[in-house]
């Protein structure tokens, strides 16, 4: 497909056929909404790498999805360690400007999600420039593929909108290369996870279930392994917002009971690295050493004046009183703790269940640095005892290593399950029966014709066909409008969970044929990002898309 976001700018994507490029090495990015990594291995030694040395820290392999711009937000100054470490009014001696306040979690405002759920951004900046932003401080070299994944939930658009932060940040020299390439988050965790097959007995025809467990979603997908090592999809994908983050977000609604959400709300945007400390010392000392076992559980007590001393402050009415009796100590429970927990883990495990009750497997892989929990792994192996759970190397790289393997061998994924149901916009007469106010002026009245059913099995670049006329024999032109849908069918475009995909114009000379102007038009799936394309059947001319989103 192609895409413009700015008509003023005219930045126009087109897709071109695959040529044979010099490829050297492959890049994997997994871009988290808490952390993000890459991987890469170069094409003659294939040995993936994950990435461990980063701006202010070396040796992890992950960097905090987070920015800090200057005052009046014209420049990213600061990201990843540099940006959670450093304090609002701390002054950088290099540029000697101020940060703002840091953005964090922008990442949701690309998933489909109620407004609350996303962070504020400023009123000057749009999620896909902080996107952008970040995605320019990760510094590749050329000659490269860069293989790119989302999460399973997220809607068609957000490719297109990655595809553009990319180019944006200066990744990609061309908007339209085909060295770019998506995949999902639990797609490339499924390809990392090959190297486990015959360790733990999958052989040809086996299905298994892979759980990616990160900071802000759960993605889940069930793969077939089949003949000469390649994976099909068995079931549509599929996810939630459930991740490690929401166990923090119950610790901040605990937090905020105990000193009201007045003083929490003040906190939050005044002393960011304070909030981010405390929860920082809340992970390392009780979020990853919580195992569901209150015989191992250390008590833990959140001192205000150590950890976060200028939360006092903001404090007012009888919750002084009541923190001043405990000298501003905060004592926390193991069954506080697990009710942190709990409703998270729930989720999770009503995902796992949904899919294990549409594909049986015997082997389940967890992968994701929330995969690391203690307690979330003794509550799935409780709950699907019957399903060997296994947690492979490197669980918290596994998106961007697997991206890599992906990007070495594309041929691994042989088919996948549509998540969505395509169509584009017909125009047929009105008739009888039809709602009457849905007529148009001229007659004829707006439909959704399907072209490729949600839950249907897809080889790879394979394509849904449909021949159209135009409607009148004067027309110079047909707009082709495509939209999607999480329904398995659907009348009309305008339907509730209907999203347009994009538009674009095929041009009709030869109009003394009339109506004897057929034109094909085609969708190509299989691979991550959908091509569609239009032929003239009358002079032969081929139009590829042109789609205008908005970021």
């Amino acid at each position: 497909m192609a895409i413009c976001y700015d008509e003023s700018r005219m930045i126009e994507f087109t897709y071109t056929p695959e040529v044979p490029e010099d490829i050297r090495v492959v890049v994997g990015i997994d871009f988290g909404t808490t952390y993000s990594g890459f991987a890469y291995a170069h094409v003659e030694s294939c040995d993936v790498i994950s990435n461990e040395d980063w701006p202010g820290k070396k040796g992890l392999k992950k960097i905090p999805t987070v920015l800090q711009y200057d005052e009046n937000f014209e420049q990213a100054i600061l990201w990843g360690f540099d940006a959670v470490a450093s304090e609002p009014t701390k002054r950088r001696k290099k540029d000697k400007s101020t940060p703002s306040r840091p953005i964090e979690l922008f990442k949701l405002h690309l998933g489909d999600i109620p407004k609350e759920q996303k962070p504020a951004l400023p009123s000057n900046i749009t999620a896909g420039r902080t996107i952008t932003d970040y995605l320019r401080k990760m510094d590749f070299f050329r000659m490269v593929r860069l293989i790119a994944t989302v999460p399973a939930e997220f809607t068609e658009d957000t490719k297109s909108i990655m595809r553009y932060c990319m180019y944006e940040a200066n990744l990609i020299n061309n908007s339209g290369t085909q060295n770019l390439k998506f995949t999902t988050e639990p797609e490339a965790a499924a390809v990392h996870c090959m190297k486990e097959f015959n360790q733990h007995g999958l052989k040809t025809g086996d299905k298994y279930l892979v759980v990616d467990c990160g900071g802000g979603t759960i993605d889940l997908t069930v793969r077939k392994l089949l003949d000469n090592n390649r994976l099909g999809e068995d079931t549509e994908r599929s996810g939630d917002f459930c991740g490690g983050t929401f166990v923090d977000k119950e610790f901040l609604k605990f937090l905020e009971a105990k000193v009201g959400r007045y003083a929490m709300d003040i906190f939050r945007i005044k002393h960011y690295s304070q909030l981010s400390y405390m929860i920082q010392q809340f992970c390392e000392r009780v979020k990853t050493r919580f195992t569901g076992e209150e015989s191992e559980f250390r008590k833990y007590s959140l001192d205000i004046e150590k950890t976060c001393p200028a939360l006092k402050q903001y404090v007012s009415g009888s919750a002084i009183d009541e923190l001043e009796e405990e000298d501003w100590e905060i004592n926390i429970s193991f069954e506080t703790v697990k009710s942190f927990f709990d409703p998270v883990v729930s989720k999770i495990l009503q995902l796992i269940s949904i899919q294990l009750d549409k594909s049986k497997c015997t082997v389940m892989f967890l992968v994701g640095g929330f995969s690391e929990s203690k307690y979330l792994q003794q509550r799935i192996k409780q709950r699907f005892s019957k399903c060997k759970v296994v947690i492979p190397p490197y669980p918290m790289t596994s998106i961007a290593r697997g991206a890599v393997m992906y990007g070495l061998d594309m041929d691994a994924i042989k088919n996948r399950v549509l998540k969505w149901t395509y169509g584009v916009a017909v125009y047929p007469e009105f008739e009888e029966g039809d709602p009457p106010l849905r007529k148009r002026s001229d007659g004829s009245i707006e439909k959704f014709c399907l072209m490729a059913k949600r839950d249907a099995q897809v080889e790879v670049n394979q394509r849904f066909s449909n021949t159209m006329l135009p409607t009148k024999p004067k027309q110079t032109g047909m707009l082709f409008k495509l939209y999607y849908t999480a329904k398995e069918t659907a009348q009309f475009c305008d339907e509730p969970e209907m999203h347009k995909l994009g538009e674009f114009r095929v041009d009709l000379p030869d109009t003394h044929l009339g109506l004897d102007r057929p034109v094909t038009f085609d969708l190509c799936f299989g691979a991550m990002e959908i091509i569609a394309i239009a032929k003239n059947k009358t002079n032969g001319k081929v139009h590829r898309t042109t789609f205008k989103l908005d970021l």
